[in-house]
């Protein structure tokens, strides 16, 4: 190699590396890198003669730029629905009640039954079926339960208490947080019972209370076996 002599002029004194742009959507950046070509390529060429470029083409580089920043912006849209969606889709699920069970048998009411107040109501389903949390909160208890059998309590947000009894298996452990539609355990017929169903009971203030109004007053019609919020969510 040629050793430059001391009296030639250092061609690349003064020059510096162009720092390389930050990542951004792909889109965006292939867009973009094709018109910084379409202008690096008119500037080599034909910007020398300001009139020899053609209007048509500025117009077309200028149109593609729009384009691509419009493009971007609409995937920053719709990324940011698609947040807000699956914000409020969280909030309502915090928010739903639901039915315990599908496919049961509604069989005995809350009243008085031989003499004795039952205290809630009974759905026969097979042994073994999954019974699930009718509303959010905190699992109290999971376990032996005296006359109840196997059985979790929940206590919801708002103080009330549900309480499902009978299960031939408890699916969570005290402490736990579940949601509506999480599954608590199996129905069975452990403790006082007269076979496979699921007993389950609200309690307001530590008072047990007719579960067919409260739940009917929050979308759950045990009756008919529909809830509000789950049939919205599969009709949309």
């Amino acid at each position: 190699m040629r050793q430059r002599l001391s009296s030639e002029p250092d061609r690349y004194r003064g020059r510096r590396r162009v720092p390389t742009p930050p990542r951004s959507r792909y889109a965006a950046v292939v867009t973009t890198a094709f018109v910084g070509a379409g202008i690096v390529a008119l500037g080599a060429n034909a910007l020398p003669d300001a009139k020899s470029v053609s209007p048509s083409v500025l117009d077309e580089l200028k149109q593609a730029s729009i384009t691509s920043q419009d493009a971007a912006a609409r995937a920053d849209a719709a990324d940011a629905v698609t947040r807000d969606s699956r914000t409020d889709s969280k909030a309502d699920a915090e928010q739903a009640w639901t039915l315990p069970l599908q496919g049961y048998d509604f069989k005995s009411s809350y009243g008085m039954r031989w003499g004795k107040l039952h205290t809630g109501i009974d759905l026969v389903v097979p042994e073994g079926t999954p019974y699930v949390a009718i509303h959010g909160g905190t699992v109290t208890k999971a376990g032996w339960f005296g006359g109840y059998g196997y059985a979790v309590i929940v206590q919801h947000p708002d103080g009330s208490e549900a309480i499902y009894g009978h299960s031939s298996a408890v699916s969570v452990k005290e402490g736990q947080q579940v949601k509506a539609g999480d599954q608590l355990g199996l129905v069975g017929n452990t403790g006082h019972s007269y076979g496979s169903h699921l007993h389950l009971e609200i309690h307001v203030n530590g008072k047990p209370l007719d579960p067919l109004p409260w739940l009917e007053d929050r979308g759950v019609d045990i009756q008919l076996g529909v809830d509000t919020y789950f049939s919205e969510v599969g009709a949309s």
